[in-house]
């Protein structure tokens, strides 16, 4: 039965989220009926994205009502779900002046997206534009939930959950890249074909396809439950979903018998803590204090590779342009049949239509699913969804030793949002010198400046 509600997705012209999140949400028969309005700030993209919708709301008799906007303030009132996926800027020439910032003083991040100085400075950027919103979904629409795509995912969630009134939910894919090593390394065991050619986790456009075909095969095969903190989780247990047989033993000895050089860095954490860390080394690096030395450069040793923002700039550019095709009619729309919204359309049906999903990780507040993490710090667990909301799988407490690593992050994260919100410069300076990146005070100072001089108009609050 179609259950109308009100969907805002901000952000909207993200080349990504036209491609799955829009197609997934219009294939919806649950949704039937209820309003979709889009908002992006560049309202060429927005017309793309539009006429997309258009198309889809045409050939699939979707019955969604559509409208536009410009502003979010246009959009909010009586939503019942607000997605976001805004991102402050140019994305990919933002990141690589976060990176290129501290390697002026000698200081290089493994990645700089979502932990290091270039964590502190995304996060800082976002944190502004996304408490606008959810000030203004206090009065527009406080019972809604907020459903954020935006990292660093820890630090944009804690932000909404610990400053406003509004419930958030953070959703990553994250996971599946633990489904597709577990895979790999059982595919003989499990009779699972993978393909000639990964090299590694990291995110690049021809890994990807090649990573899917692997998690396709898992996904129904494996009950991987991991949790811990987004990009930085951790396996707890991985059974066969056709016997129940738990598989951790059998997995651990076939990874010893990869090549070590597949994900050195995830390896050696495995290793040291007797526990499968989920993300893959370039989003591992970004939280562990062994990965940044300015004269061992363990980043060589672990074959740690940066982001290409140029190509993957170029990369949006095309995807835009490809988008812009389909809502002209002139690429079929045939391959967005089966795309994969990662997770908000299984949040807004069963919430919406009271139904009942096991979801595989989402991050939420910790009320005690992760006992020995601070209680209302954003951790990454199970949920279930139904139609009383969004609620954690409780699992316990993890290894000391795990955890506390998680508990610094989990602080300098805090620290961070409080920095962002207040405009607090000593605190911008703890979290600063908190990260497992920075180890000289003045050195942290040099950085913290620079990121404030270089951002002031991202960042007004620290010019008061």
């Amino acid at each position: 039965m179609a259950i109308p509600t009100k969907i805002v997705v901000i952000g909207a012209g993200s080349a990504s989220f036209g491609e799955n999140t829009l197609s997934a949400l219009m294939r919806s028969k649950k949704l039937r009926g209820s309003t979709l309005a889009l908002v992006d700030r560049n309202p060429e993209t927005l017309d793309i994205v539009k006429r997309l919708a258009q198309r889809l709301n045409r050939e699939w008799d979707s019955g969604i009502t559509l409208t536009t906007h410009t502003h979010h303030h246009d959009a909010l009132e009586d939503a019942g779900f607000v997605v976001s996926a805004i991102e402050v800027g140019a994305r990919e020439g933002l990141w690589k002046q976060d990176f290129e910032i501290p390697l002026k003083y000698g200081v290089r991040q493994p990645y700089a997206e979502n932990g290091g100085p270039g964590g502190f400075a995304h996060a800082a950027r976002n944190i502004g534009p996304i408490m606008e919103i959810a000030h203004e979904m206090e009065n527009a629409c406080p019972q809604a939930w907020f459903i954020n795509f935006t990292n660093p995912m820890i630090r944009i969630c804690d932000a909404i959950n610990r400053h406003s009134k509004i419930k958030a939910v953070g959703l990553c894919h994250q996971i599946f890249i633990a489904y597709t090593m577990v895979g790999i390394a059982l595919a003989k065991d499990l009779g699972i074909t993978v393909p000639h050619g990964i090299t590694g986790m990291h995110a690049d456009i021809l890994q990807a396809p090649l990573h899917h075909q692997v998690k396709q095969q898992t996904v129904t095969r494996l009950d991987i439950r991991a949790a811990g903190l987004n990009h930085f989780s951790w396996v707890l247990s991985i059974r066969d979903r056709q016997t129940g047989e738990d598989l951790y033993p059998l997995f651990r000895k076939r990874w010893n018998d990869l090549d070590p050089a597949f994900e050195p860095l995830t390896r050696s954490v495995f290793d040291a803590f007797d526990l499968f860390p989920v993300p893959g080394d370039t989003h591992l690096c970004e939280y562990l204090p062994w990965v940044s030395d300015p004269v061992t450069n363990p980043w060589e040793k672990y074959a740690i590779r940066l982001y290409d923002w140029d190509l993957n700039a170029a990369v949006r550019e095309f995807q835009i342009d490809r988008l812009k095709d389909i809502a002209d009619g002139e690429i079929t729309i045939a391959g967005l049949e089966n795309t994969d919204s990662e997770g908000a359309l299984e949040m807004i049906e069963n919430v919406a239509a009271a139904g009942t999903h096991y979801h595989l990780a989402a991050n939420l507040p910790n009320e005690g699913q992760i006992s020995n993490l601070p209680l209302g710090a954003t951790v990454e667990t199970p949920v279930v969804v139904d139609g009383e909301g969004i609620h954690p799988v409780h699992v316990g407490a993890l290894p000391e030793p795990v955890a506390e690593l998680l508990r610094r992050e989990t602080t300098v994260s805090q620290l961070c949002v409080d920095a962002a919100i207040e405009g607090d410069r000593k605190k911008a300076l703890q979290c600063l010198l908190l990260d497992p990146v920075i180890n000289d005070i003045d050195l942290a100072k040099q950085i913290l400046d620079d990121y404030l001089s270089s951002y002031k108009d991202y960042l007004p609050q620290f010019w008061k």
